[in-house]
């Protein structure tokens, strides 16, 4: 990292918005694991044909949504710790494909990602 004043406060605000994002992730991912934890317990007294079930969704079907959402969370996680690397090597806010900068209001809705707009589409 440069150590200009600007480019360390810049630095500063990146790293504490990737905390922030990071702390949101792992509450959402702690949100689906107790989810799973409570369809686990209610799937143990139940039957394993639920498909038929005339008052809900079946546990099969919440039991693939938590599964994919606790994957997307944990995937998240992984790219935002990806991205605190990048920080901390002075490459973050690169694009991985073509070196320019990544605009300041990608990466401030996402902010683990790695491309530009341009090479996103």
């Amino acid at each position: 990292m440069d150590d200009h004043p600007q480019n360390a406060g810049m630095a500063r605000d990146r790293a504490a918005q990737l905390a922030s994002r990071r702390r949101e992730v792992q509450t959402q991912l702690n949100e689906v694991e107790q989810e799973l934890t409570a369809l686990r317990r209610t799937r143990e007294g139940a039957s394993d044909d639920d498909e038929h079930d005339p008052d809900g969704v079946p546990l099969s079907e919440q039991w693939s949504r938590l599964e994919g959402l606790r994957l997307a969370r944990t995937e998240a996680l992984a790219g935002i710790d990806e991205a605190t690397g990048r920080l901390e090597s002075g490459e973050d806010g690169l694009c991985r494909r073509c070196g320019n900068p990544i605009a300041p209001a990608r990466l401030a809705v996402r902010p683990e990602v790695t491309t530009c707009i341009d090479c996103a589409r």
